[in-house]
């Protein structure tokens, strides 16, 4: 029983890492196939040993949603589903009950909720408790109807998804072989959460309704329901005891709802036919079916377990698995010094398409797999899309992990940080790690020098050709090199020299910002060239008691800034960079009038493309905006002005004022008036 526990322990520890890392921040540290075998192997043993671990993923839906939105609890908990591979079990589940079978869609889940016929509000579905807030995006959506018919209160849920037509289009666009999108999965959910919905209406991000949740008429002012005439279809809506029913109906309210058949256990062989066929030729990601009890009082009056209602059903594809002989491993190093091994294998035909590698992660998958250079594997794609290992047969052991950088050659080191241990550069200098410098530098608050993304610049400070700022407006001598990399050519070189042109012109603050003095923003970076009158001399001979005094900028500041100008060779990159330069003075948006004034902002706006536009705004009328909320703030502005936020629980405790956006704008309207009035 001890080692029973013990092995329930270490699945629910690794099933909690794996989902943590997808649901959270949007990345696989474990193929679907991996994790679905120790999920089924953990619910078995707690139906052995009659035990639940708190923590077990089996009673747990997901994870909580990022700050990076508001957030909002559900109405209802949205539960996941129950599955199974094996079409017997569905079958056994369906039995004689009709009942809607269709695709389960691979994307985001969203809540929405129409009042009075119009969109009020898109969720997330988060943790399935609590969701992020997207109503601003969800308005862009390519198939969402803003105004629908039904003039009462409507909760539906569904899938917003990105076609894989418009996730190639979207790849495509994107030069930088190493800079595309894995997934459409994960290029959704990053457009559904965009802070400035004019990035999620590019993506064309579609929602296909699968779950209609409640219909009630809207109260009147006073909270009462309000008598109709029938010809108003704000009245309660009779469904006649019919998920179809309500399929039917919000298509006729401008909702697109998912593709389903109409089943029994008898008829479900040929649906089974129909979706199997159908899922190679569809335009849109699916990892399996759902099956749903077609009455609603039956479904409803089973009830749900823990984490699964009984009224539903999820049947998930067979992977297609091919075996394969292993080549080599490839070791690739990144920018924070993590080098990840890759598996080179005998190409095989998967899911349409040819293959021969596969990310492993890093060391602990390695060890787990036990690779080895001939070993026979079994590799498959994920959802159809990210080629995995799904078994080593062989299991050699025999590879030998490298002790040298591929990059700079100095010595690399296994570290092990949350019992997963990974292969590392220990040199400082290392040319990989360069590209955080760099980085920053082509970043949109410094240079904004677009087409040169970080793998773009992996790939130059490699080859040698950048190792200071200045090279990089130097790059065109290195055309006849450059235009013969792999997802460069004559139009994307042009466009790059297109950029660096228009990047040329700028500001004294970008340039200083765009340096990388450890504890100067861009925000600092304005106050400290707006005392100076925009003066690079004047700022380098500054002593740290000169900038201190300045209003905003303390001694830590001072002195980082001080500090950098003292080191020669840090003088002579700038002048490099500055020959290449032509400097405009910071455009004033008149008068100055939250000089004095820190501001913090957090949460989703409106008024406003994003909440870099916000800072800018605050900055060009003297303000300086800061990350985090302290006694030295004057103002939090976040549209979400009673929520419990970490941030706004900070504001209240400093009795710090918390603005909406509209707040914001007439606390300025406000200041000018004092000011003209002074």
């Amino acid at each position: 029983m001890d080692n029973t526990l013990q092995r329930m322990k270490e699945l629910t520890e690794k099933l909690d890492k794996a989902a943590k890392a997808y649901y959270q921040e949007d990345r696989e540290i474990m193929s679907n196939l991996e994790y679905d075998r120790l999920y089924d192997e953990l619910a078995a043993l707690e139906q052995e040993t009659g035990t639940v671990l708190a923590n077990s993923p089996t009673i747990r839906v997901g994870y909580e949603s990022l700050e990076q939105l508001p957030k909002e609890a559900h109405e209802s908990p949205m539960l996941s589903l129950d599955k199974t591979k094996d079409r017997e079990v569905l079958r056994e589940f369906i039995g004689s009950h009709k009942t809607l079978l269709s695709w389960k869609l691979d994307g985001l889940t969203i809540v929405l909720t129409y009042e009075k016929g119009e969109l009020a509000k898109a969720v997330t579905r988060g943790n399935g408790v609590i969701g992020e807030v997207i109503t601003n995006n969800a308005r862009v959506f390519k198939n969402i109807p803003l105004r629908i018919p039904y003039k009462g209160r409507l909760v539906l849920r569904g899938e917003a998804i990105i076609t894989y037509s418009d996730f190639e289009r979207i790849n495509e666009s994107i030069e930088d072989v190493d800079a595309k999108y894995k997934n459409p999965r994960n290029l959704c959910s990053g457009s559904v959460r965009q802070l400035n919905n004019e990035i999620t209406a590019k993506r064309n991000v579609r929602f296909y309704a699968f779950s209609l949740v409640s219909t009630q008429p809207m109260p009147d002012a006073g909270g009462t329901v309000q008598i109709v005439s029938p010809a108003d279809s704000a009245q309660t809506v009779d469904f006649h005891n019919s998920r179809e029913e309500q399929f039917v109906w919000l298509k006729k309210q401008g909702f697109d709802v998912v593709e389903y058949r109409v089943v029994t256990g008898e008829t479900l062989d040929d649906a089974m036919e129909y979706f199997s066929t159908a899922v190679a030729a569809n335009d849109f990601p699916s990892d399996g079916l759902v099956a749903l009890y077609d009455d609603i009082a039956y479904g409803e009056s089973l009830g749900t377990t823990a984490k699964f209602p009984r009224n539903a059903f999820a049947f998930k594809w067979a992977d297609e698995m091919r075996e394969t002989h292993l080549l080599e491993i490839e070791w690739s190093p990144s920018r924070t010094g993590l080098i990840n091994p890759v598996a080179i294998f005998e190409p095989v035909e998967l899911e349409g398409t040819t293959v021969s590698r596969a990310s492993v992660h890093n060391v602990s998958i390695l060890k787990e797999l036990k690779l080895g250079i001939g070993d026979t594997i079994k590799v498959y794609k994920a959802n159809m899309i990210i080629p995995q290992i799904a078994e080593n047969l062989t299991k050699s052991g025999n590879l030998t992990i490298p002790d040298k950088c591929p990059v700079c050659g100095q010595e690399a080191r296994i570290r092990c940080e949350n019992e997963v241990e990974s292969l590392y550069c220990m040199n400082p200098g290392c040319a990989a790690k360069k590209i955080k410098a760099f980085t920053l530098f082509t970043s949109r608050d410094a240079m904004n020098i677009d087409g040169l993304s970080e793998a773009t610049l992996e790939k130059f400070i490699g080859k040698g050709f950048i190792h200071d700022f200045g090279d990089i407006f130097e790059i065109a001598k290195h055309r006849d090199e450059i235009v013969t990399m792999e997802g460069f050519g004559e139009k994307s070189f042009e466009n790059l020299m297109t950029s660096l042109e228009k990047a040329k012109d700028t500001t004294l603050a970008r340039v200083i910002y765009s340096l990388g003095i450890a504890n100067i923003g861009l925000s600092n970076a304005k106050v400290i060239c707006r005392y100076f009158d925009d003066d690079l001399e004047k700022i380098r001979q500054a002593n740290e008691e000169e900038v201190s005094s300045i209003e905003g900028i303390g001694p830590v500041i001072a002195k980082s800034l001080v500090d950098y100008f003292r080191i020669e060779e840090n003088n002579r990159k700038l002048d490099h960079l500055m020959s290449h330069l032509r400097l405009h003075r910071e455009e004033s948006s008149g008068e100055q009038v939250f000089a004095g004034l820190t501001f913090v902002i957090t949460g989703s706006v409106e008024h406003f493309a994003n909440r870099s536009e916000v800072k800018s705004y605050i900055e060009a009328r003297g303000g300086k905006v800061t990350g985090s909320v302290t006694k030295k703030t004057n103002y939090l502005i976040n549209n979400d002005t009673t929520s419990s936020s970490a941030k706004n629980k900070k504001a209240r405790e400093l009795e710090i004022p918390i603005l909406s956006e509209e707040d914001f704008l007439k606390l300025e309207y406000e200041k000018g008036g004092l000011k003209n009035a002074d």
